[in-house]
């Protein structure tokens, strides 16, 4: 029997948007992600952009002539939402407030008592800002 390799971590989230030009300001001007490298792909007439999160490449976004929808609401099937682990919640939060179209009430996890809030990015996909 072979012996289970070990995985070394989450190497990235794709995000497919609508809008591709409104989803990369959100993602590089609101959140803050850097821009590590746009290609413009003829044959899929798509654009792909690698997003940096403090340094470190963990997003794709990317736009498709022609996306299908799907639920967003952190209960549907599918990957539930995205996480970004942060140094204080309440920056966050006062921050992102006027922002974005949607955000929630900060909340505390009952099992950790960490601070977490949600908003949508403007595909309104769920994001979470949790407290690190």
């Amino acid at each position: 029997m072979l012996q289970k390799p070990n995985l070394l971590g989450v190497h990235h989230v794709a995000i497919i948007a609508s809008n591709y030009p409104a989803s990369k300001h959100f993602y590089t001007k609101v959140l803050g992600c850097t821009l590590l490298q746009e290609v413009f792909r003829e044959e899929r007439q798509s654009f792909k952009a690698d997003l940096a999160v403090n340094g470190v490449y963990q997003i794709e976004l990317f736009s498709f002539p022609a996306w299908a929808s799907r639920p967003s609401r952190p209960e549907a099937l599918g990957l539930r939402h995205l996480a970004f682990a942060v140094a204080n919640v309440q920056e966050w939060h006062a921050y992102l407030t006027g922002l974005v179209a949607y955000i929630e009430p900060i909340r505390t996890d009952e099992y950790t008592r960490k601070l977490f809030f949600f908003i949508q990015d403007p595909d309104g996909l769920p994001i979470e800002f949790y407290e690190r």
